[in-house]
């Protein structure tokens, strides 16, 4: 492994963010919103709740992100099947807007995977599955010290 693995592989971490953030701000939207939007579009519709867990918000600051993906025309609540008391909450469509804004550094990494062989680019996306779920598993205990944290200070 190089010596400076850690500096490349954080600097990549930031340009990444740094693009998110950049993406998000040309479509009039806040990163909090692009990345809410994003796990909408990965995982389907789900209730206000599962996508405060999924974000690491609270309520208030969850339904504010809806109510601003819903008027920018991103997400429309739905009633719950089975339950008309919830409401599920879901992608409308494919941004276009939001596609446009990111195109031209996806075309950019499309040309830079399609430099790597078969057997390279199979160990590429086995890394980047493998390294979702650590740092969503990672996420989540912070989040579970956290609350652990929160409700030992209230007692």
């Amino acid at each position: 492994m190089p010596s400076d693995a850690s500096h490349v592989y954080r600097r990549y971490l930031s340009a990444v963010m740094l693009h998110g953030h950049a993406g998000a701000k040309a479509c009039g939207l806040g990163a909090t919103d692009l990345y809410a939007l994003n796990i909408l579009e990965l995982s389907g519709a789900m209730t206000p709740g599962e996508l405060a867990a999924r974000t690491g918000l609270t309520t208030g600051p969850t339904t504010r992100l809806i109510d601003r993906l819903e008027q920018a025309g991103y997400v429309r609540r739905s009633p719950a099947p089975g339950d008309r008391r919830k409401v599920i909450v879901e992608p409308v469509g494919k941004p276009a807007e939001l596609d446009q804004v990111m195109a031209p550094a996806r075309q950019k990494i499309g040309q830079i995977l399609a430099g790597y062989s078969p057997e390279q680019l199979e160990a590429l996306f086995d890394y980047f599955s493998r390294a979702a779920d650590a740092y969503r598993e990672a996420a989540e205990a912070l989040r579970a010290a956290d609350d652990a944290a929160d409700r030992s200070a209230d007692a």
